[in-house]
């Protein structure tokens, strides 16, 4: 199969098993979804949905937000990786949405990579799932499994963005990299990987990795 080919298999794969991703991050709204996209980096969604209940009791706004100290921010997401930078820059963050743009998010890229702790793929996330504008976000399940199915070279994420958008129809992005998302971490995790459970793997995937398998 030529790339095209491959990416058809994916996606009618894809479409089989989960034709209705759910967002695994839980949240209300633009403002708490940005906060748990934040909060997610170098975490587990599930870890960050166990302490964003308790956040958004306290502060599901900028402006609730600004009333908690950093110090009581921190507190709350304590068990999240890299809590001490998240917490301050959730709180700024917080203060530059109320000064910058009435206590609402932005809805450009460039409005959300200057905000503090938010990058690209963050906003790629936020514009996806809060804006319905078609991105295609790339974390490491997604890094990997374009690696393995032989669309990318795994050089560096920036590359797997592009090859990802340039072989899928744009009109299928903000679902189908929720898709690889699941996919990824039930058939074809960084451990404990089972090629024979791995269908899209085993079909087109690399074949020096499948031998090691």
């Amino acid at each position: 199969m030529n790339k095209k080919e491959k990416a058809g298999f994916v996606i009618k794969t894809l479409n089989e098993i989960y034709p209705s991703p759910p967002i695994p991050l839980d949240h209300r709204d633009p403002f708490t979804l940005l906060i748990a996209v934040l909060l997610s980096a170098q975490s587990t969604d599930a870890r960050v949905n166990m302490v964003t209940p308790e956040l958004f009791r306290r502060a599901d706004n900028p402006y609730s937000m600004t009333k908690l100290s950093v110090d009581e921010i921190r507190e709350i997401i304590k068990t999240v990786g890299l809590s001490p930078t998240k917490s301050k820059n959730i709180h700024q963050l917080s203060i530059d949405l109320i000064e910058k743009y009435d206590g609402k998010v932005p809805q450009t890229f460039e409005e959300l990579e200057e905000l503090p702790g938010v990058g690209h793929k963050t906003a790629s996330v936020v514009m996806s799932q809060a804006f319905d504008v078609p991105t295609f976000p790339v974390d490491t399940h997604i890094h990997r499994l374009m690696y393995r199915w032989t669309l990318s070279n795994g050089k560096n994420v920036v590359q797997t963005e592009k090859d990802a958008k340039r072989l899928f129809p744009k009109d299928l992005w903000n679902i189908l990299h929720l898709q690889i998302i699941y996919y990824g971490r039930e058939y074809s995790p960084a451990r404990g990987w089972d090629i024979d459970k791995d269908i899209i793997t085993k079909t087109i995937g690399r074949k020096n990795l499948i031998k090691k398998k």
